[in-house]
């Protein structure tokens, strides 16, 4: 079973950037994967997702602020997070979309604040 590890989140202030960081321990190179988030209080929600060929989609709340990329050789998955606001705090986590094929990592919290 691939087991999944984020990284890279913090405490940030609004305008802020972050990378964060997945890392799987098994190949994750033909499937889509996903950055999910959730906030205190709210459903997990896809935020971005990238397919195996580097086709990419984005919720529209982080359009033109988040970056989703992939390099396959490392089994990693990164998400460039600009422009952060107050609302993108949450746990970011990462897995597959749409299907989640993995248990879900620990996560890495994202905070941001002034």
């Amino acid at each position: 079973q691939v087991q999944l590890v984020e990284s890279g989140g913090g405490l940030v202030q609004p305008g802020g950037s972050l990378r964060l960081s997945c890392v799987a321990s098994g190949s994750i190179s033909r499937l889509t994967m996903g950055w999910y988030r959730q906030a205190p209080g709210k459903q997990r929600e896809l935020v971005a997702q990238i397919t195996r060929g580097g086709t990419t989609y984005y919720t529209d709340s982080v359009k033109g602020r988040f970056t989703i990329s992939r390099d396959n050789a490392k089994n990693t998955v990164y998400l460039q997070m600009n422009s952060l606001k107050p609302e993108d705090t949450a746990v970011y986590y990462c897995n597959s979309s749409p299907t989640i094929s993995f248990y879900w990592g620990q996560g890495t919290q994202v905070t941001v604040s002034s």
